[in-house]
C-alpha cells in the first residue's frame, strides 16, 4: 500500500547528528516526580478515538527503527490513527540530537536507543521524558577480522564503536573489562576502542584501521556479508533470554500530560506496525528499505536487510531488565554517574491498549 493514497504526513528535513547533550560522566539525577502515576493513568484512560492534532515524531533512517519506517512507508500509522491526527516527522542521525529536540519541545515522541534515553532522564532529573513502549531487541555484537579467533587475539587491536558512550560503545567497553582488558576514552589501553561513524566503519575495517567492531544492524550484517568480517560474539549471548533493548519509544512528559489521547492513539499505531512486521516480514523489509532509500539516497542490499531482520526482534516489551543492565554497565566503566531509573517507564497506556486487544501486558519490573 502506498502512503501517497492516504492523508499526507508532514516530513521535516533530516537533522544532522549534534554534539552530545552533556558528557555522560557528568550526568546524575533523582527519580521521577510524584505526578507521573497520574499522567500515565490519564493516558491509559483516554479515548484514543477522540484524539486530534499533530504528533511530532522522531526516528532514525535505520533498520533498527523498522516499526517507524513501516508505520510511515506502508501507511500503517495513517490507517490506524484517527483521521484528525497527523504525524510530523523529524529524522535524526544520533540519539543525542533527538534528546536535544525533545528538551527543546521540538518533538513529542521518538524512537531512540536505550543509552540516550538514560542520559536524557539523568540530565533532566527524571522530568523530561518517559519510555512508553518497546520497539526493537537484538541486532548488535562483535565482528572481527578472520585472524582473530580467541579473546586474547584482541589485545593490541583497534575496535570500532559508533560513538563514545552510545549503547554499543558501553556494551563493548563493559565486555572488554569483563575479559580483563583495560580501555580508556582516548583509544588507549589493551584494546583501542575507537568511535567511528556507522557510515565510515566499513572503510576503516577494509583498510585495517580497525580489526574489530561492536556494530549494530545493518552494519553488523553488512560487515559480515560484504567486508569479510566474522561474527565473534552476538550480544544476545550476554543477556538473559537472549533479549536486550536496542530501540524503544519515548515521550516528552509535557506531551504525555497534555495529550494523553494522542499518546494512546500513537501506541495503537505502533502496535499495528509491529503486527505488520510479524505478519508480512518480506514486505516489511521492502517497505523499510524504501523509506531508508528515500531518506539517505542509498538502498541496503537485499541480503543485508534480510540478515538484519533475522538478527532483530520487534516487540512492544521494553525489556526493562536490560535497560537497568545497560545503566549499570555504563556506571561501572565510568561513562555515567549513578542515576535512579525508577519511574522512567510509563506503561499504563500501552498495557491498556494491549489488554483491549487481548494481549499480555508488559512490565517495567524493578523500575516501576
Amino acid at each position: 500500500m502506498s502512503p501517497a493514497s492516504l492523508r499526507p504526513l508532514k516530513r521535516r528535513s533530516v537533522i544532522a547528528a549534534a554534539a552530545a547533550v552533556s558528557s555522560a560522566s557528568a550526568l546524575a539525577a533523582c527519580g521521577a516526580g510524584e505526578d507521573d502515576t497520574s499522567e500515565a493513568a490519564a493516558a491509559a484512560d483516554a479515548d484514543s478515538a477522540t484524539a486530534s492534532g499533530t504528533i511530532r515524531l522522531g526516528y532514525f533512517g535505520n533498520v533498527t527503527h523498522a516499526p517507524a519506517l513501516v508505520g510511515l512507508e506502508a501507511g500503517v500509522f495513517a490507517d490506524t490513527l484517527p483521521e484528525a491526527v497527523t504525524i510530523e516527522e523529524t529524522v535524526f542521525n544520533a540519539g543525542p540530537s533527538a534528546i536535544e529536540a525533545l528538551f527543546a519541545d521540538a518533538i513529542d515522541i521518538s524512537y531512540i536507543g536505550p543509552n540516550p534515553a538514560i542520559n536524557g532522564w539523568a540530565q533532566s532529573g527524571g522530568q523530561a521524558l518517559h519510555i512508553i513502549a518497546g520497539s526493537t531487541s537484538g541486532g548488535a555484537g562483535l565482528v572481527v577480522k578472520p585472524e582473530i579467533t580467541e579473546v586474547e587475539d584482541l589485545r593490541g587491536k583497534a575496535l570500532a564503536t559508533p560513538q563514545l558512550g552510545n549503547t554499543q560503545d558501553v556494551a563493548a567497553r563493559y565486555w572488554l573489562k569483563e575479559q580483563g582488558f583495560a580501555t580508556d576514552e582516548n583509544g588507549g589501553g589493551d584494546v583501542s576502542v575507537t568511535p567511528i561513524d556507522n557510515a565510515e566503519v566499513a572503510a576503516a575495517f577494509d583498510d585495517g584501521t580497525v580489526q574489530a567492531a561492536w556494530a549494530v544492524e545493518p552494519r553488523y550484517s553488512d560487515l559480515v556479508l560484504k567486508h569479510g568480517a566474522v561474527e565473534f560474539l552476538n550480544e544476545r549471548e550476554l543477556w538473559e533470554g537472549g533479549e536486550f533493548v536496542t530501540t524503544h519509544v519515548i515521550v516528552s512528559k509535557k506531551f504525555l500530560d497534555e495529550q494523553p489521547a494522542l499518546v494512546k492513539a500513537f501506541l495503537e499505531g505502533h502496535l499495528a506496525a509491529l503486527d505488520y512486521i510479524a505478519a508480512n516480514p518480506d514486505e516489511a523489509q521492502a517497505r523499510s528499505n524504501d523509506r531508508i532509500e528515500a531518506l539517505t539516497d542509498k538502498r541496503l542490499d537485499d541480503a543485508v536487510i534480510a540478515a538484519a531482520f533475522e538478527n532483530l526482534s520487534f516487540t512492544a516489551d521494553p525489556i526493562a531488565a536490560s535497560l537497568q543492565g545497560s545503566k549499570d554497565h555504563a556506571v561501572e566503566i565510568g561513562l555515567l554517574e549513578e542515576v535512579d531509573l525508577k519511574g522512567i517507564y510509563a506503561l499504563d497506556a500501552l498495557n491498556q491498549v494491549l489488554a483491549d486487544r487481548g494481549d499480555a501486558e508488559v512490565s517495567a519490573g524493578d523500575l516501576a
